[in-house]
């Protein structure tokens, strides 16, 4: 035998122990929940050109596929309605089976802190709710915070089942949106926490994303690096965001933009590109249901956290999104974490139930000014969506301002006419601009009938 042949049969020999067992990514695995009635994609790895075979509990059909050259195999799924438990298994050389798998509702939950509080951090609901928190039909799956230079596949978590100490642990905007959402559609929820207090939109955007746009590349820069959370372009998106691509979601969820306040006159663009980017990613068109900013302080730029929501509600313009207004959801406005999470999560799962599950009840959706007309010495206003009434609770509307030619806001009084509004100051007789709770803390008591506080706006936006 020469030395050729010899190290051809060495070669074999040692490969063949090194075989790898078909495995999966941590998103995929027991006690998950997959999304009802749709084309759910189960992917893996396994040896180069290995067969790898699926089949699950509800169905008689089998999924086949072989591995690439690189090792990795994925099968398209059909799921039933809702229900479970179900199992799948999953064979190749090895064989893996899932067990007390669910099929419903699956929601992804990003942002920064203020989606990443927990009972654990001090909400004091979760903490309340947490001893009566078992549910088995509700199931968590905690990203850990990590950054990559580059998309990875894997993430070091797994799914479990709704209970007190993990709920504590768990988003409270999160849990409390999967428990409105289980109560009104009877069907189990999956909720993927990938949040990280602090965070900058630009490090949720792929990096060709914000590098591709010179206006995007100019405004990162000037986001200021910390030691507790990362700050450029697409860190976070490589480590927390693609390794769950592409498993399928409902939708997303969203409350992140205080680390953006700085660079508020690119978030828009930022923002609606990052959803474009997780769309492409997931090749779907997923809601995203997000949560404007709550008024706080900021220091001394009065208005630069107006300026940020007003960004945010351009944003809300982008198809399939929609913005819960948290205005009055403020207890203190030098507290940068409300306290009041249920009620967020409650109006963005108001938006789901409305849009994306056909659920019919009132407008979700906040009045935002439309239109206005000056009329002698006051200016009109008209907002959209008022279902019925406008009101003001605690007194006279407040929150507004008034300006002449000169450009000087003053405070300035309104009188509710219906849907409509009538602002004016006896300090500006020739009124030509109005703006209305525009400024970092302000907490306006104007309402609709219907519970929901009017957004800010200003009619002299360039």
């Amino acid at each position: 035998m020469n030395s050729f042949l010899r190290s051809l049969l060495l070669f074999g020999l040692f490969a063949a122990p090194l075989a790898a067992a078909v495995r999966l990514p941590a998103i995929v695995g027991s006690h998950m929940v997959l999304q009802q009635k749709s084309t759910v994609t189960l992917w893996g790895w396994a040896n180069p050109a290995e067969a790898v075979t699926v089949s699950t509990s509800w169905s008689t059909n089998t999924a086949q596929a072989t591995a690439s050259n690189g090792g990795r195999w994925s099968v398209a799924i059909q799921t039933p309605q809702a229900g479970g438990p179900h199992s799948v298994r999953i064979r190749a050389a090895n064989e893996i089976v899932l067990d007390d798998v669910l099929i419903g509702e699956v929601w992804l939950c990003s942002g920064q802190s203020n989606m990443e509080w927990s009972g654990d951090l001090g909400v004091r609901q979760s903490q309340e709710e947490a001893p009566g928190a078992t549910n088995n039909l509700i199931r968590f799956f905690h990203v850990p915070k990590a950054t990559a230079d580059a998309p990875q596949d894997h993430v070091d978590a797994q799914w479990v089942v709704c209970n007190p100490a993990d709920m504590r642990r768990f988003s409270a905007i999160g849990y409390f949106f999967g428990k409105r959402i289980h109560e009104r559609l009877g069907v189990p929820v999956g909720l993927i926490n990938s949040s990280w207090g602090g965070t900058p939109a630009e490090v949720w955007t792929p990096r060709e994303v914000v590098e591709a746009a010179p206006d995007l590349r100019s405004a990162a820069t000037e986001i200021k690096p910390t030691a507790w959370w990362p700050h450029q372009p697409g860190l976070a998106y490589n480590a927390m965001i693609h390794p769950l691509v592409p498993f399928r979601i409902a939708g997303v969820l969203w409350y992140q933009g205080e680390s953006n306040v700085g660079t508020h006159s690119t978030y828009r663009k930022l923002f609606t590109y990052m959803i474009d980017s997780w769309r492409a990613a997931w090749k779907s068109e997923l809601p995203f249901y997000f949560v404007q900013i709550a008024p706080f302080t900021y220091g001394d730029d009065h208005i630069r956290g107006a300026l940020l929501r007003e960004a945010q509600t351009q944003a809300a313009d982008h198809p399939r999104t929609g913005m819960a207004v948290i205005s009055d959801l403020v207890d203190n406005v030098k507290d940068i974490h409300p306290q009041m999470k249920r009620e967020v999560a409650e109006r963005l799962a108001a938006l789901a139930l409305a849009d994306t599950y056909h659920v019919s009840s009132p407008s979700p959706r906040s009045p935002n000014y439309r239109s206005h007309r000056i009329e002698a010495d006051a200016v009109r206003l008209e907002l959209d969506p008022v279902p019925t009434t406008l009101v003001s609770r605690g007194g006279p509307p407040t929150g507004f301002q008034i300006a002449g030619a000169d450009g000087k806001f003053v405070p300035a009084e309104a009188t509710i006419d219906g849907k409509s509004l009538r602002v004016s100051s006896t300090n500006v007789p020739s009124p030509v601009a109005v703006r209305f709770g525009f400024r970092n803390d302000s907490i306006p008591n104007l309402f609709t009938a219907e519970g929901l506080p009017v957004n800010l706006f200003r009619t002299d936006r360039p």
